[in-house]
């Protein structure tokens, strides 16, 4: 059996009665009289003819695609990221296309080099681990890239970041105000960027509410997800009991939340929980998870305008924005209840 013959753009420039480069000029939204765009679009709508988007791209030097890497397309803070991201770039005319690394910075390496080989016209990425080649592949980078994270100033490179320390520490003075004293970290993996700034941000915090920090108070997950944050609590467990628990991110918190339910603890009346991120597990969770926000959508959506100004303006400054955290409570982290206060004696008659 023969494939079916797709319609040409000679065709379409026949049927319209006009030459083929006029044709191309009035399907590309290049200069043509709206008179020829008319006829052009309706004799290319009677023929059902597509156009080739690989050769277009080939001849405009534009995919029309944009980028997207994470570490892990499974965590829900890269899901907001990537809806808002997809949302802004769309409008502008964009495909968005999502890649994973693993929290791995060769593949991060390898993703901003694949670039270079012409599938995306720009990259948003959003490194855990952030090495200094990984910097220089960015520089390198033939198309532009926006990096979500935190970057040095000197990098040049525009970037969206919050303070997840400062997140922290509205999570430390939250369950403090809330009556807790032995408050617990489970962090993630502290050769990471968002690891490294939260267990600095616990332990300023807890210095500056005038609470030491005890061995064994503090616990590093393997990674960032539930399985980890339900082993790393257990672990925990198994040597401190605390009365609250700060978990890196609202993932290892649901982790925390099953460990404590298998130990037999009641949330929140025997132990507080405080997430990171806000995700919408944090809603979900049983109870409602108390969780800091660290503005996913938001560093998603100035990133990609970030991305787009960036194609439109190559030579400008670079770019740098910061989104500031918030903490949102839910009931996990309910204050302690006061003492019931004493029965009144009766007076004796």
């Amino acid at each position: 059996m023969q494939p079916p013959q797709h319609p040409t753009l000679v065709e379409v420039a026949a049927a319209a009665g006009v030459s083929v480069a006029s044709a191309s000029r009035a399907l590309s939204g290049a200069s043509a009289s709206p008179k020829m765009v008319e006829a052009v679009r309706r004799a290319a709508a009677e023929l059902g003819y597509v156009p080739d988007a690989s050769a277009r791209s080939l001849k405009v030097r534009r995919t029309e695609q944009l980028a997207f890497a994470v570490a892990d397309l499974g965590n829900p803070v890269y899901v907001a990221m990537m809806r808002a991201i997809e949302g802004v770039v769309r409008a502008a005319g964009y495909r968005l296309v999502v890649s994973a690394t693993g929290a791995d910075p060769q593949m991060e390496v390898e993703v901003i080099r694949g670039i270079n080989r012409g599938y995306a016209d720009g990259l948003i990425v959003s490194p855990i681990r952030i090495t200094d080649e990984v910097v220089t592949e960015i520089r390198r980078a033939r198309v532009p890239v926006v990096v979500i994270g935190t970057l040095p100033a000197s990098t040049g490179i525009d970037n969206v970041r919050t303070n997840s320390a400062r997140g922290v520490g509205l999570a430390v003075a939250h369950l403090v105000d809330g009556g807790r004293r032995s408050i617990a970290f489970v962090n993630g993996p502290q050769d990471t960027v968002p690891g490294a700034a939260r267990a600095k941000g616990f332990g300023k915090a807890m210095q500056a509410a005038g609470l030491a920090v005890a061995d064994g108070q503090t616990v590093g997950a393997t990674d960032f997800t539930h399985d980890a944050g339900d082993k790393a609590t257990t672990d925990l467990l198994a040597r401190y009991r605390p009365d609250a628990l700060i978990c890196a991110n609202d993932l290892l918190a649901i982790g925390a939340l099953r460990a404590l339910r298998a130990a037999g603890l009641r949330v929140p009346d025997d132990v507080a929980v405080v997430g990171i991120d806000n995700t919408e597990l944090a809603e979900l969770a049983t109870p409602a998870l108390t969780s800091v926000s660290l503005g996913s959508e938001e560093r998603g959506r100035i990133a990609a305008a970030m991305l787009l100004d960036r194609l439109g303006e190559r030579g400008r400054p670079p770019q740098r924005a910061s989104v500031s955290p918030r903490l949102v409570v839910r009931a996990s982290s309910d204050p302690v209840a006061p003492p019931a206060s004493s029965p009144r004696k009766r007076k004796q008659p």
